[in-house]
């Protein structure tokens, strides 16, 4: 295979070689270094010379562009001033000399002046300056000498250039060079080529094949020029043998090849090149040996070689799939081809295309010409002198090892797309589909794809505990390895089984350092859950690792910990009693308490009283030792039973078995205190007394004494034979406001013992009675509010917060009694309802008050609402729920009064709904704003219908509306249509002949309206400013034939305008500018007369005709069996013949004439068809003949015969040099096609043709090159 295959932008790099130059980039692909010239070097930039002439401006007062710019608008200046010249002047020459002369010296000043000024860009050559000025005086003298200059001819040639068109006879507009110069009407070349000696050739397209996989065979091509074989011989050599065969294939197999050629992609010209497949099921490489033709001599020979090789396969080696977070892929390619390789693989990661990746393969030993430039298409050399070694073309199996970090968990997956072995075979496992050119699809019988799930790696670290902060456990019991689990992602591995190894070395066996024995034992669980880490043996444990079921992780610190087994809580206890002072008895115990375990501890005990109920009692204790105070209330006989313990560790154990338990007699001493301990202040009402529970300890009866201070003066009580344990203390009644103090001074009880009291308690007593009255609003207990609103009605407070307030609406039932709590002094009650209301009592917090009685009752009022009605006269009428108005013509002024009742101003909307006549219904909604209590509405009278007025919304200044308290109020109104009448053809011209009866003429009037009607009618001749008028009255039909008199008709242009008309309802409808008009008009007939005498025309001619009467005019005429008119603006008719065919002018009418003054003519012209003719069935035809051979050339005519046609034969074009006509030739034929047998080489094409009638030459086409002009006609 000769055809170099170069690399392109996307192509594979190559595989780089050991003790090889890598190739350099400007290498070419032969090998050798392309000379590549280097870039001229930029030129500097110059420098502006420090000598260079500074600007009469200087720059920093105004820049350059503005500078120009400044000089653009002087010029457009002096521009204007020329032309405002121009139109001032007159005839007299002096004074356009004057100009001339002072224009001639503006310009001089100014384009010399301008260099001078030294301003960038303007600073021109004196050449530039002196044509301009040139120019300047030349369009000074063609405007002040007003020569005139031909503009419209210009346009008018300029125009015709770009827009060139025609009316055809078909009435479109065509271009006429489509029609004179149709390339169409010659088509078709003939080409002779005088091919040269036979040839054959294998392969000649260079294509690749391969045999395998599901592939088992395949067609050599092999191409056959100018000769018929019928022997080939072809030589094989064995890739795996590099052994040699010569394969014949014989003229039957031959003629097969052919009709299975010829079945597959249809006849083949044995006069030309043949091509067929030759099959072959094995690999080698094949050469085309010999061609023997039907002249049984040797076909010549291209040496080519053809490789016919393995398909490639790939294959990649299954690994395991579960990889971890940072392993190498470690997988490789196996590849079965003929080196050297491509590959292209993609990779995806977590669904995600990650690209394609293309390797190129070559090993460093290989030498084979496929990797090589191939000069020739010959790949070995047969010499049978020597061996020949094909090795280099067999199949190799190569493995590709892929080794890439896994840095990301997820999905990963290595597809194989292409493999491209050095033939150029690829095999495509990507697109599904047919097999494209030098592709095929191989089976999937072998894995292309290698998945890998890579996994997050585990951590671990201890949670909460370390060797400072031991685990406590109960003896016996077990708990959680206290873990926690994470991993190298963001978070913990989910529904992963892990596997933890840690040491354990027993509490007794651990170092002194807090290290590890050395017989420490390595344990290992597998997690599966929680239940797993249960550890209950005391000692040192240390994470040592942990993995999953794919990968191993990472211990983190805290690693170690001690599992520690605290004793168990214990309670021993000592008891002394306290003494009384006064009697001696024992009135409690101190008992200390010595505890065992873990702080804190919860100690529960529980107290019984002989005959008594036994009280639980519980004591948190932080310390191992503290001390209890039990002293009782009562007398009696009390047992403390320590009932059970428990600590930090351990849970609750009994003491049962400790047997701790205290007894005491009690005889505790006499006491008093306030039972009702909150609140420590009370608050009383004036003029009440106070009562206070008061608890008694001690023996019965007792002696109590109080004290009552306030203001200073303290007043002393003595209770004597207080019988029971709890007594009611009821003082005396406080009559001062302010604060009070009871205290316990002492009590006694039986044993005569005076026990000393600090007992108090505060009262303050009010210094009045709560009392509520109503406020004022506006200086007075009355409102009037809007209707349904919340009022909030003012209240006066006195006392503490919260009041509870009761009253009623005296309005309605006095049983309904209201109650609310306020808790403010200036508060407020809301109501709802109108009526009187009534404060019935008040209480404060803690006392009952007053009411005052004369502000005790407030009055509420509701504001009336707004109301709306119609104020009925003689055009209005009640009919029922609506009101009917007297109904009025269209347009006309009309209007409704309505009087409103409430608190101006008013807001009013309404509905208009509309019922026309003619059409659909419509609704617009209005508003109407009314400042005083009444309001005139305008009705709408634009359109004629039934008008409906719907008062739906009513509103004043205090009031929205409500539709629930108002209900519309309905207007109606009959709106009669304004008659109508118009000309049943509005704007149309009526035209009459003169000879005919005018009289007899109608121009028929439709009207819209109630019959009868009246009718006013002007009728103005073009030629006099007065009108005629004429009435019609009593028209009784809606369509009406007007019949005007002959005596106001005149030879000439009428207008006939309806001015006015009445209906019987009495709507009038007059007319000024846009009234309904028709033309009349009276003329002669119109003539038409030929320009030429001739019948006969081809397509492409110009008609031309001669038109007389009144422009614009109507042309009716007939085209090919279709009726045409043409509408002509001038006294000239012409039409170019766009298609053949009889054009017949059938009548003519002008401006003036009806259809029944038309001139009626019959002139009937001929066009005639094009004549044409193709070559070849008007293609370009290409035959290959030998020497001396002859091909027939087919002439086929179109047209009228005899024809004659004239035909060039000129050199076959060649890429960059330019056909010549060698020769030039006519002939003639009498029917429509002529054979012509030629043996000269060249392409033979027709340049003219000409039939009976036309004739067609493409010489005359601009830009053909003119040989020899025919003319014909």
């Amino acid at each position: 295979m000769n055809t170099p295959r170069l690399r392109s932008a996307g192509a594979w790099p190559s595989t780089p070689r050991t003790g090889q130059d890598a190739p350099t980039p400007n290498a070419s692909a032969s090998g050798r270094r392309v000379g590549i010239s280097p870039l001229p070097n930029a030129p500097a930039l110059s420098k502006a010379s420090d000598d260079a002439p500074a600007p009469i401006i200087p720059f920093t007062v105004v820049d350059a562009p503005s500078q120009r710019l400044y000089v653009s608008f002087f010029y457009i200046g002096l521009t204007v001033w020329r032309l405002c010249d121009y139109l001032s002047l007159v005839t007299d020459e002096t004074d356009s000399l004057w100009l001339f002369m002072k224009w001639v010296a503006i310009d001089s000043i100014f384009l010399y002046g301008l260099p001078g000024l030294k301003i960038p860009w303007l600073e021109w050559s004196s050449s530039t300056m002196t044509a301009l000025f040139i120019l300047h005086a030349f369009m000074n003298a063609l405007l002040m000498f007003r020569i005139p200059i031909p503009l419209e001819s210009w346009l008018i040639a300029l125009t015709k250039t770009m827009y060139d068109r025609e009316l055809s006879v078909s009435e479109r507009r065509v271009k006429p060079a489509s029609i004179l110069h149709n390339s169409s009407l010659i088509l078709g070349k003939q080409i002779i080529h005088i091919l040269p000696e036979g040839s054959a050739e294998l392969n000649p397209d260079q294509s690749s094949f391969c045999i395998g996989d599901s592939r088992t065979s395949i067609g050599l091509p092999i191409r056959v020029n100018q000769t018929n074989p019928i022997l080939i011989e072809l030589l094989r050599i064995d890739l795996e043998t590099n052994t040699n065969e010569t394969i014949t294939i014989t003229k039957k197999e031959i003629s097969k090849l052919k009709r299975q050629t010829e079945k597959n992609v249809g006849k083949v010209d044995t006069s030309g090149s043949q091509r067929f497949k030759f099959p072959v099921k094995r690999t080698g490489l094949y050469r085309l040996q010999k061609v023997i033709d039907e002249s049984k001599l040797e076909v010549q020979r291209r040496l080519s070689d053809t490789l016919v090789v393995g398909c490639p396969v790939v294959l990649v080696k299954p690994v395991p799939s579960d990889k971890c977070k940072g392993e190498l892929s470690n997988f490789y390619f196996q590849v079965d081809a003929t080196p050297p390789l491509k590959v292209k693989y993609s990779k995806t990661i977590n669904r995600k295309d990650h690209g394609l990746a293309f390797l190129s393969i070559q090993s460093e030993d290989l030498d084979s010409p496929l990797a090589r430039q191939r000069t020739s298409g010959a790949l070995v050399t047969i010499d049978a002198s020597a061996d020949i070694d094909v090795s280099w073309a067999r199949t190799q199996s190569t493995r590709i090892p892929m080794n890439e970090t896994l840095g990301t968990s997820g999905g990963w997956q290595y597809s194989i797309e292409e493999v491209h072995d050095a033939c150029g075979n690829v095999a495509n496992y990507s697109k599904p589909g047919l097999e494209d050119f030098g592709q095929y699809r191989p089976s999937r019988k072998s894995s292309v794809e290698q998945t890998f799930l890579v996994h997050e790696r585990p951590k671990v670290t201890l949670d909460g505990h370390d060797l400072q902060k031991p685990l406590n456990a109960p003896q016996g019991k077990s708990r959680q390895l206290p873990v926690q689990f994470s991993s190298t992602g963001p978070k913990e591995i989910e529904g992963s089984i892990y596997t933890l190894t840690y040491l354990f070395t027993p509490q007794k066996q651990v170092l002194p350092s807090g290290e590890h024995a050395n017989n420490a034992t390595v344990k290992t669980i597998v997690i599966e859950n929680r239940r797993e880490l249960d550890i209950n043996e005391p000692g040192l444990y240390t994470l040592s690792s942990v993995s999953t079921e794919f990968c191993g992780g990472e211990v983190l610190e805290p690693s170690s910990f001690m599992l520690l087994n605290p004793p168990e809580p214990d309670l021993t206890i000592s008891a002394e009693n306290i003494p009384d002072k006064c009697a001696g008895n024992s009135i409690g115990l101190l008992v200390d308490l010595d505890l065992i375990g873990t702080p804190p501890f919860r100690v529960s005990y529980s107290i019984r009283r002989e005959g008594g109920h036994v009280t639980p009692k519980v004591e948190k204790i932080n310390r191992l030792r503290t001390q209890l105070e039990l002293r009782p209330l009562d007398a009696g006989h009390y047992i403390y039973e320590f009932v059970d313990i428990g600590d930090a560790v351990y849970d609750i154990r009994s003491l049962k078995h400790n047997n701790l338990i205290l007894e005491q007699d009690v005889k505790p001493p006499a006491s008093a205190r306030f039972a009702d301990w909150w609140p420590p202040q009370r608050e009383a009402c004036i003029e009440e007394p106070v009562t206070v529970n008061i608890q008694l300890t001690g023996e019965a009866p007792w002696t109590l004494e109080y004290e009552l201070v306030h203001g200073g003066s303290r007043r002393k009580h003595r209770v004597d034979d207080i019988k029971k344990e709890y007594y009611g203390l009821v003082t005396e009644e406080l009559t001062d406001g302010g604060d009070y103090t009871l205290a316990l001074t002492s009590v006694t009880d039986r044993s005569g013992c005076k026990i000393f009291l600090e007992q108090e308690l505060k009262i303050e007593v009010r210094r009045q009675r709560p009392k509520a009255s109503f406020g004022q609003l506006e200086g007075k207990r009355n409102i009037l509010a809007l209707e349904a609103r919340k009022v909030k009605l003012p209240l006066r407070l006195i006392g503490e917060p919260p009041w509870t307030i009761t009253y009623r609406n005296l309005d309605k039932a006095k049983e309904k009694i209201s109650t609310q709590v306020l808790h403010h002094n200036n508060d407020f009650i809301e109501v709802g309802e109108q009526g009187t209301y009534e404060i019935i009592n008040v209480k404060d917090v803690i006392c009952p008050g007053t009411v005052e009685l004369s502000a005790n009752q407030f009055e509420v009022r509701w504001i009336p609402r707004p109301t709306l009605n119609v104020v009925q006269s003689v055009t209005v009428e009640s009919q029922g729920d609506k009101y009917e108005k007297k109904g009025v013509c269209e347009d006309d002024e009309d209007a409704v009064e309505i009087s409103l009742t409430g608190t101006p101003p008013y807001d009013v909307k309404y509905e208009q709904h509309l019922k026309p006549d003619h059409g659909s219904s419509s609704m617009s909604r209005k508003e109407l704003v009314a400042g005083l209590g009444g309001a005139s509405l305008k009705m709408e009278t634009s359109q004629s219908g039934l008008y409906e007025y719907s008062f739906s919304e009513l509103g004043d200044y205090f009031y929205d509306h409500d539709r629930r308290k108002s209900s519309p109020v309905l207007v109606q109104q009959r709106v009669y249509p304004r008659p109508s009448a118009r000309f049943v053809g509005v704007g149309k011209t009526y035209s009459y002949c003169k000879e005919e009866d005018m009289g007899a003429e109608v121009l028929p009037i439709a009207l819209v309206g109630v019959a009868p009607f009246h009718l006013d009618i002007e009728i103005r001749h073009h030629g006099t400013t007065k009108p005629n008028s004429m009435s019609v009255p009593n028209v009784e039909t809606n369509l009406y034939n007007l019949r005007i008199p002959r005596r106001m008709l005149a030879l000439g242009v009428h207008t006939v305008t309806i001015r006015k008309v009445q209906d019987a309802r009495g709507c009038l409808r007059k007319s000024e500018f846009d009234a309904s008009h028709v033309q009349v008009d009276v003329a002669d007939n119109p003539s038409i007369s030929p320009v030429e005498a001739q019948t006969d025309y081809c397509v492409g001619d110009r008609i031309s005709y001669t038109l007389s009467g009144t422009p614009p005019f109507d042309v009716f005429y007939t085209f090919r069996g279709v009726d045409r008119k043409a509408s002509v603006s001038s006294a000239d008719f012409r039409r170019i013949a766009e298609f053949p065919g009889d054009f017949t002018i059938m009548a003519i009418s002008d401006h003036k004439s009806t259809d029944a003054c038309k001139a009626r003519v019959k002139i009937t012209k001929t066009i005639h068809e094009m004549p044409s003719v193709r070559i070849s069935k008007g293609r370009v035809a290409t035959v290959d003949i030998h020497e001396g051979g002859k091909a027939d050339v087919l002439f086929e005519f179109g047209g009228t015969p005899p024809f004659e046609f004239t035909y060039t034969r000129s050199t076959n074009a060649h890429k960059g040099r330019k056909s010549e006509i060698l020769e030039t030739k006519n002939d003639v034929s009498d029917g429509h096609s002529k054979t012509i047998r030629l043996s000269d080489e060249g392409t033979y094409e027709v340049v003219a043709i000409r039939d009976r009638f036309c004739a067609f030459s493409t010489q005359n086409v601009p830009g053909k090159a003119a040989q020899k002009l025919l003319t014909y006609r």
